[in-house]
C-alpha cells in the first residue's frame, strides 16, 4: 500500500518478541513500547524539510539543516497512544503534545471520542499521531478527522503492529497521511484483535488486567 513502511530490522523484530510474550511483565512491556516508539520516530521523519543555520565547529564554520521542533505536535490515542509518547518525546523533546481520548465500543467495535485538547495552534503545526495498534482504522480516521477540522494540513500515524484492514481503511480515507509500522500482521478476529497481535496494549502498559 501507497505511504504505508513497515520497519523491517532484525533489532525490531527482536523487540517485538518481547512484547508479544505473554509472560512480559508491566515494567518491560512498558519500556519497550516507549522503545520502539523512539525507532518509528526517527523513520517517520525521514523526509522532513530541515531549516539551514550556520554551525560552528573546533575547525569551521558550516551550515547544517536543522529541525525546528517547535512546528510539530504528538497527538497519543488515549490511553495505549500514551505508552509511546517519552519514546518519541526523546527525539523531538521540544514538541508540543495534543491529546486524543478514545476507546472501543465493545458491541460495535466502533470508537468512541470522550476527549480532545490540543494546543490552540494547532494548525499550524504538523501532527504526529501515535497508537499502538491499527486495528479496524476506526480510531485512527477519527483522529485524523479530528486534527483535520482543526486545520492540520499535514498528518503522520505511527503504531507498533497493524493489521490490513486497518491499513486498508485509512489509506483509502485519507491518502494522504503516511503511516509507519514496525509490523503488519496477519487478520483481525471476530472481535476485532490483530492477530497474532500482542493482546491489549492499553492493558499490559498500565497493567489493568
Amino acid at each position: 500500500m501507497e505511504n504505508v513502511t513497515a520497519l523491517n530490522h532484525p533489532l525490531i523484530e527482536h523487540k517485538l518478541s518481547i512484547l508479544r510474550n505473554k509472560h512480559t511483565g508491566t515494567k518491560l512491556f512498558r519500556e519497550v513500547v516507549s522503545e520502539i516508539g523512539a525507532y518509528l520516530i526517527y523513520e517517520a521523519m525521514r523526509d522532513v524539510e530541515l531549516e539551514q543555520t550556520t554551525v560552528e565547529t573546533p575547525l569551521e564554520t558550516i551550515t547544517m539543516g536543522t529541525l525546528n521542533e517547535d512546528n510539530y505536535a504528538f497527538a497519543p490515542i488515549m490511553r495505549a497512544g500514551m505508552g509511546m509518547l517519552d519514546g518519541v518525546l526523546k527525539v523531538i523533546p521540544n514538541a508540543k503534545i495534543a491529546h486524543v481520548g478514545m476507546y472501543r465500543d465493545e458491541t460495535t467495535f466502533e470508537p468512541v471520542n470522550y476527549f480532545f485538547k490540543a494546543p490552540e495552534d494547532i494548525g499550524n503545526r504538523e501532527v504526529i499521531i501515535l497508537d499502538p495498534m491499527l486495528a479496524t482504522g476506526g480510531s485512527a480516521c477519527d483522529a485524523i478527522d479530528l486534527f483535520k477540522k482543526k486545520g492540520v494540513e499535514k498528518i503522520r500515524f505511527i503504531c507498533l503492529i497493524a493489521a490490513p484492514e486497518g491499513l486498508k481503511k485509512v489509506t483509502t480515507e485519507h491518502p494522504d497521511v503516511p503511516i509507519v509500522c514496525a509490523h503488519i500482521d496477519d487478520h483481525l478476529n471476530e472481535n476485532c484483535y490483530i492477530v497474532p497481535g500482542l493482546g491489549d496494549a492499553g492493558d499490559r502498559i498500565f497493567g489493568t488486567k
